[in-house]
This record gives C-alpha cells, structure tokens and sequence, in this order.
C-alpha cells in the first residue's frame, strides 16, 4: 500500500471520528446516572451503565405539564408516517407514469409547477395549511398531519418517478397498448414492477422527511396527537429542577433510532435507486 494511500485512510478517520464524536457522547451519556455525569467528564466512560434513562424516556418522562413516556408519542408517528409514505409514494408513481407515457397537453407545465412546489419553503403554507385543515375539520388531529405530509410530499415522489421513467423505453408501454392493456393495467403489471429501486428511494426520503419533522408538527397537533419529535422538544425544554442531561440524550436517541435504521439495513437500496434512472438506456 503507498504512502498516500495511507494519508489518505487516516485523514478520512480523523473525519469519520470527529463526525462521530457527538454520537458518542450521546451514547455514554444516556448510559450515566446524575452522579457519574456530574463526577466524569463529557467523554469519560460511565463507571457504571445504566439504562434507566432509557426506561425513563419511553415510559414516564415529563412532557409540557403532564408526566407522559415517549412510546405514545412514537406510535403517534408512526401512525403519521405510513400513511404519508404509502400514499404519497403511490400518488407520485401515478404522476411519474402520466408525465412520462401518457403525455398531456401542458404536462411540462404541470411538472414545473410540482416541481416549483418542492422549493417552497414551510413557513410560507403554515397559514394558508391551517385554513385548509379547519375546512376540513381535520385541525389538530392525526389524519390532518398525515394530509399534510402527503400534500406536501407528493412533489418530491413526483420528481423521483418521473426522472425514473423517462429510462424505461416506451415501447414497453406501446407494445402493452396494442395487446389491449389498459392504463391501470400497465402500470400495476409493467411500471410497478420496474420500481423498486425507485420506490426504495422515495419511502426512505419521505420516510425520513415526515419522522424528522417538527414545524408540521407543533403547528398542526395538539395533545395527544402530537409526534415524537415535538415530544422531544418538551423534554429537553421542560424545566422540573435538576437538568437531566442523561434522559435528554436517551430520548433523542429513541427518537432518532427508525430512522438510523432505515438507513443501515436500506442505506445500499437508496443509493442504488438515486443512480438507477440517472442514465437512459
């Protein structure tokens, strides 16, 4: 192995640990009891591990003004993200084959304007988000979040199937016409089928997009129907006398933990379908 080889390796692990270093510390400390926290320093070891900050997170941390564990607020997200992901995914799925192999007059347009919805930013639609939802009647509640979410997603899943289809030949699509399929029929059969990569893609984005969220989240729950994310934001702001630095780093690992195993069992997946539509042929 050459020398620069060698410098190579040990400056990407001098980045790999300091990219890690936080990580770390999130760790020990979740594990530390008070004492050891106050006793040790931020990168000391614990003398003795302990998971009853863990315990504490899921099941009897202090959330706003009531004592509530995490696992309500986790199932609340997920209740969130399913649906999201199922729904947007299947939508921009629709979208990319329409744009792509039933071409309308105007289509190219109508792609802009999803596109150009991508970029708008969350704090522009929060009013005009909030009068839809009371309209709706769905204010404050789950499946108003998870409208949301699908509304606000359906651009990027667009995006995604959309430059994806455009490599799969459209002979496919005229050869499946002329033996008397239909449109539904081609796409459920032929396209669907052809997705995966793709589909990977789009539920690990939306996926981590609609979990990680909280702007959605504290502007358009209440109460019980609040994600993790924003119950996380009242541990770690709630103030009950003594700072529990180790209960504040447990729970931000149990809310950060689905998505870090997405991207560890599904990591390979995603990058595998952002290269598979990105040349035609």
């Amino acid at each position: 192995m050459t020398v620069g080889r060698w410098l190579l390796f040990i400056v990407l692990g001098i980045f790999v640990a300091y990219f890690l270093t936080p990580l770390y510390v999130m760790v020990i400390t979740s594990l530390k009891s008070l004492d050891d926290i106050r006793m040790g320093g931020m990168m000391s070891l614990p003398t003795e591990i302990t998971f009853d900050p863990w315990i504490k997170a899921w099941n009897s941390a202090c959330v706003g003004i009531q004592c509530e564990g995490l696992n309500g607020y986790f199932w609340n997200s997920v209740k969130i993200a399913v649906p999201a992901v199922l729904i947007s995914t299947i939508l921009g799925a629709l979208n990319g084959y329409v744009l792509t192999k039933w071409r309308f007059r105007g289509a190219d347009i109508v792609f802009a304007l999803m596109l150009f919805g991508c970029f708008i930013p969350f704090q522009v639609v929060l009013m005009p988000m909030a009068r839809m939802l009371g309209f709706l009647g769905v204010a404050g509640t789950i499946p108003g979040l998870v409208l949301v979410h699908v509304v606000y997603g359906i651009g990027f899943a667009t995006l995604f199937f959309r430059n994806y289809y455009v490599t799969i030949p459209d002979e496919l699509v005229k050869a499946a016409t002329i033996d008397g399929a239909g449109f539904f029929t081609i796409f459920w059969r032929i396209m669907l089928p052809l997705s995966v990569p793709i589909i990977v893609v789009t539920v690990i984005w939306q996926f981590t997009q609609i979990w990680n969220d909280f702007l959605f989240g504290v502007s358009f729950s209440a109460g019980g129907g609040q994600p993790i994310t924003v119950a996380l934001n009242n541990i770690v702001n709630s103030s009950t006398g003594v700072k529990e630095y180790n209960l504040d780093m447990a729970a931000a690992m149990i809310v950060g933990l689905p998505t870090f195993l997405v991207y560890v069992f599904a990591g390979r997946y995603f990058i595998r379908g952002l290269t598979a539509g990105s040349v035609k042929g």
